[in-house]
């Protein structure tokens, strides 16, 4: 009954970098474009790479693949949102469009880290068990483990937008972030339960994350011990070579989240979580494709071929 005596939120506020010096927008609007830009252009040309070599069709680039287009949609998801608050002087969204925004970030968001922690696995099966490795890696096997990826990504992201968006908002409706983050709309929200909810929504992402990188951290101290036992240093350096990339992105990805949990408090808060926001959206699907094309032999070979071959078809 106590909620009546508020105005119920329809739509929220995105506060963003509207707090930002006006005369750095434009530059910091033209940097997030760029980089969108090149997140798209990078995974789509690992994409393109993967399914024109036939060479690179084997279950580590499939998971690739599938690990460049949820960093494509969580960034679509997010990204265009933030630049057009960037151009524009309106930065109301409706709770509806709100609700959207947060279930595809955390679908593509948990959908992304269960795709890391099953490339472990299959970097785990391919050193530590290489003659069960067409048998436990079978093209049907690769297929289940993405599809389960997506389907686990979509039920948490569902689950705890319900959750989220079941409470009623009342108040204020400015969102201290550059979107809909979970954590800043809960602030808003009214009601006895919005305690429990968050403590559900933290203790949720915690596991889940946390478990993610509990078992990347078990496949490679089991990929660790293998690759000691190999007694020539060409042979060791070899084989870990084909885990450096994978191992690159998830430090990059658990490092970015972690900043935003590790921030200081102070009173530039907001400034602190907007910019902590943008690094772990923007920068984590941005240095994703460059890791993979460089630090992955074997794909940065595949794309000079490619780009090789369509530049002399061109001249030709």
């Amino acid at each position: 009954m106590a909620a009546q005596n508020h105005s119920v939120v329809s739509e929220f506020i995105v506060l963003g970098f509207s707090t930002f010096p006006q005369q750095l927008l434009p530059a910091i609007f033209l940097l997030i474009l760029f980089m969108y830009l090149f997140t798209l252009l990078g995974n789509l040309l690992i994409m393109g790479t993967v399914w024109s070599e036939r060479s690179l069709h084997t279950p580590m680039y499939l998971f690739l693949c599938a690990l460049s287009v949820s960093e494509i949609l969580y960034t679509f998801a997010v990204i265009p949102r933030m630049l057009a608050d960037l151009l524009s002087t309106d930065h109301s969204i409706s709770s509806v469009a709100c609700a959207g925004q947060m279930f595809f970030s955390f679908t593509f968001g948990f959908t992304h880290s269960f795709l890391l922690t099953v490339m472990g696995y299959d970097r785990y099966v391919a050193i530590c068990h290489p003659l069960r490795y067409s048998v436990l890696m079978s093209p049907r096997g690769c297929a289940c483990l993405v599809a389960w990826s997506w389907a686990g990504g979509s039920v948490i992201g569902m689950t705890l937008t319900l959750l989220v968006f079941h409470l009623t908002f009342c108040g204020s409706n400015v969102i201290h972030h550059i979107g809909c983050h979970v954590l800043s709309v809960l602030k808003l929200a009214c009601g006895k339960e919005t305690s429990s909810v968050t403590l559900g929504v933290i203790l949720v992402c915690v596991t889940a994350l946390l478990g993610c990188l509990c078992l990347i951290i078990l496949s490679y101290a089991f990929i660790v011990a293998a690759i000691l036992q190999i007694p020539s240093a060409e042979g060791r350096h070899k084989t870990f070579s084909t885990c450096v990339s994978h191992l690159t992105v998830v430090v990059v990805h658990y490092g970015f989240a972690s900043i935003i949990y590790l921030k200081p408090k102070g009173t530039h808060a907001v400034d602190i979580d907007t910019l902590m926001g943008t690094t772990y959206t923007l920068f984590t699907p941005f240095l994703s494709p460059i890791i993979f094309s460089l630090r992955n032999k074997e794909l940065k070979n595949a794309i000079k071929k490619s780009f090789h071959g369509k530049f002399c078809s061109l001249s030709s």
